[in-house]
């Protein structure tokens, strides 16, 4: 085990490389920062570029380590109680889809939540396998999405087992963008007990390890792999993730490790690697108090809120068959201002500087990290107590309560399918009863309303209307305004 005030192993080989001062006739082109860029190195300056390296012989291999990264690789396993851990420069996402092609080969089934990020449904079109989706609980007051219940996933196994088939795999969202947790430890008890592996998307849970108030992690409940965004809460650079194996025979290390090196780029940032070491490194020396301050701030800002009027917080209540929280997540809703999420996250930002995490109809979500100071929260207090006693304020249409828009969704064509079909384009408003042929997700969090292959519902192209009028963003259509959308030629 490494000692505490050591340098993390990729940060000491990266100091030792620079400290060379070696010729670089290697790629990137800026030389380690000779010709770097002035319009970037004057606001982060040049010491940035002088690590900024490839795989050269002082430092390692991305896909066959040896050195310091399968140091750096051994040390993360250990801390967050892996069999094995790969680090990821793609983000989760990539670590996503190649869980679902290590477990899907092309007519295989795998059980998703409906409401599972964008990632999923690529990595299954990657793979060739059919979804087979689970519909979360949803609180209509709110406008948001539970996780998935135990009894839910046997359900979907054995409507699979009555048609003859056996899922290759089930993957599960947990925490969600808001925070709530599914009951992994009943789940994974279930899927093993029909000998299919579980994979979580915990991009959202890197630190729930790291203090007592928090739900167990994806792999202490049982998980075969987990998928995490160190950069998230943890302090690695943003893009950096880690995927983590529990060592189960159920999941074939080998495939899952050539669908890595398929999906990562071979010119892999040695900054990011870095970053996930000295992320590890931070939590390591003093991993069983760290989260304390923030956990105080966190409980602090929901106590304060509540009492605010016109603003609540969503807590258990609100899903009962949800009891795990991340305490660092904290959804504030402003429906009883008259206030879509959207605005008033606008005016915090506007007003007093204040960016959240996620935005939606009626609520909004931010999240506490190692780097929340006690400014932060004061200043977040302060504007939200702003917004409860500024009457002028109160003047949106906030939709009312409504079902989930995908919650009777019909797959015309399988995803992959749908993304190779012929296509064309028609009037967004006039788009029910097409195939959709492309994603449409409102970001963050990029959960699609509607995915390729569905067909579109009346409820879906109004939900998304609504979303576009209370000024909500939607990545994935080819028309950015969302006037038009692509549909499939067939499937209908």
């Amino acid at each position: 085990m490494q000692e505490p005030n050591e340098l993390p192993p990729l940060v000491r080989a990266l100091k030792a490389s620079a400290d060379r001062k070696p010729a670089a006739f290697h790629f990137p082109g800026h030389k380690r920062g000779e010709a770097a860029p002035s319009a970037l190195s004057e606001l982060i300056g040049k010491d940035p570029y002088l690590h900024d390296v490839t795989e050269i012989p002082d430092l390692d291999r991305f896909f066959n380590p040896k050195g310091p990264l399968l140091e750096a690789k051994k040390l993360a396993a250990e801390l967050f109680g892996a069999k094995e851990t790969w680090f990821l420069v793609g983000g989760t996402s990539c670590g996503v889809q190649a869980a679902v092609m290590a477990t899907c080969s092309p007519g295989d089934t795998i059980i998703i939540p409906r409401n599972a990020h964008v990632s999923t449904t690529t990595g299954v079109i990657f793979s060739g396998a059919f979804p087979k989706y689970i519909v979360p609980e949803h609180n209509s007051e709110w406008d948001v999405a539970a996780g998935i219940t135990p009894l839910q996933v046997e359900l979907a196994i054995k409507e699979l087992k009555n048609e003859g088939q056996k899922p290759a795999g089930v993957l599960i969202t947990s925490p969600t963008y808001e925070g709530i947790c599914s009951n992994l430890r009943e789940i994974s008890k279930i899927c093993h007990s029909h000998g299919i592996p579980l994979i979580v998307d915990e991009a959202h849970g890197a630190h729930l390890k790291f203090h007592p108030d928090m739900p167990e992690t994806a792999l202490e409940q049982g998980a075969d792999i987990s998928i995490q965004s160190t950069h998230k809460v943890l302090c690695s650079l943003s893009q950096s993730s880690m995927i983590h194996i529990s060592g189960t025979e159920i999941v074939d290390r080998e495939r899952l490790h050539k669908c890595l090196h398929f999906l990562q780029t071979t010119s892999p940032s040695w900054l990011l690697l870095a970053s996930l070491d000295a992320a590890r490194h931070q939590i390591s020396t003093n991993k069983d108090t760290i989260f304390n301050t923030t956990v105080e701030f966190a409980n602090e800002a929901k106590l304060k809120i509540n009492n605010i009027p016109g603003i609540s917080v969503l807590d258990v209540s609100d899903f009962l068959d949800f009891p795990d929280r991340d305490p660092l997540r904290v959804a504030i809703g402003v429906w009883g201002l008259g206030l879509s999420g959207y605005r008033a996250s606008q005016l915090l930002d506007d007003k007093f500087g204040i960016v959240s995490e996620l935005s939606s109809t009626k609520s909004f979500t931010v999240a506490f990290s190692l780097g929340t100071t006690r400014e932060h929260v004061d200043r977040l207090v302060s504007g939200l107590n702003y917004l409860s006693s500024a009457g002028t304020l109160k003047y949106e249409n906030i939709p009312p309560d409504r079902t989930v828009p995908y919650e009777n969704s019909v797959m015309s064509l399988s995803p992959r399918d749908a993304f190779f079909a012929g296509k064309t384009t028609v009037k967004f408003e006039d788009s029910a009863g097409e195939v959709c042929g492309e994603f449409i997700c409102p970001y963050p969090p990029g959960i699609p309303v509607l995915l390729p292959g569905e067909l579109i519902t009346e409820k879906a192209v109004k939900y998304l209307q609504q979303i576009k009028k209370l000024g909500g963003f939607i990545i994935g259509p080819a028309d950015p305004l969302l006037e038009s959308i692509v549909v499939c030629t067939r499937g209908k």
